[in-house]
């Protein structure tokens, strides 16, 4: 059970929704700890090949909480709470190496660190009201939960620069064409857009998606030579899949293949 999160299933597409409405689903230890308990359990679902987060109430996430800090910090040090720090890097550590395709579902605001575990997802798809900014250097402070590693991967890295260092707020469109986002619908459309590219995802080989997902993430530590033999690694695990028996076979018979995720 869950008091600051929602999970759904639809077929082998998994959903978490961040739920704290009242707080715009700021991140505060609470649900930070739920989402990474969440998403552990995801990653352990066999059954489960593709997932989508989300937030309930009109926004994705305004980022930390910042009002569980008041009064933890004596003396002039604005910084935050310790032990939130921890967690939240954590989870957005989690969230990008999630062994299976991720979408965020952004409808609203999607601010600080909630943006960063929206970059931190293989996709986002945004709402038409959806707005985004990356907060920090509005308060004086500089990224801290991973968007300074992950804006440049997703966006680019001028393009990253100038979200960062101008803390300006960017409507769905803007985001969409600098790269911050994948996709946008109008808003009464977000839901069924995103799950049927979900769906789609879900219907792939999961281990070799998953591979492919890790291989690329790794991708920009390694030199060619190095990522060869990784890749050559991950093919000989798909190799021994049903998945790539029944690629196999469907190829030959000039048919569909029907993957299993195993």
């Amino acid at each position: 059970m869950y008091t600051y999160i929602e999970t759904e299933r639809h077929g082998a597409v998994g959903v978490i929704a961040l739920n704290r409405p009242e707080a715009r689903n700021a991140l505060g230890m609470g649900l930070t700890l739920e989402l990474r308990r969440a998403i552990k359990e995801a990653a352990a679902d066999a059954g489960l090949r593709a997932l989508i987060l989300t937030g309930r109430g009109g926004a994705f996430s305004a980022g930390a909480d910042i009002k569980e800090w008041a009064g933890k910090v004596e003396g002039v040090d604005p910084w935050p709470d310790r032990n939130w720090v921890e967690e939240s890097l954590k989870l957005i550590q989690e969230v990008h190496a999630f062994p299976k395709p991720t979408l965020a579902m952004i409808d609203g605001a999607a601010v600080g660190a909630g943006l960063d575990m929206a970059l931190a997802c293989d996709f986002r798809y945004a709402s038409d009201r959806s707005k985004f900014i990356c907060s920090y250097t509005n308060v004086g402070y500089s990224p801290d939960c991973g968007g300074t590693w992950l804006m440049p991967r997703v966006m680019g890295l001028e393009a990253a620069k100038r979200f960062a260092f101008t803390g300006a707020l960017w409507n769905a469109q803007t985001a969409l064409e600098n790269r911050l986002v994948s996709h946008v619908s109008p808003q009464a459309e977000l839901l069924s857009e995103t799950l049927a590219f979900a769906r789609q995802l879900a219907a792939g080989p999961t281990v070799a998606i998953g591979l492919a997902k890790k291989l690329m993430n790794a991708s920009f530590a390694r030199s060619l030579a190095e990522q060869q033999i990784e890749e050559v690694a991950a093919g000989h695990i798909c190799a021994a899949t049903k998945d790539h028996a029944e690629g196999l076979a469907a190829a030959n018979e000039r048919r569909a293949p029907s993957f299993i995720g195993a």
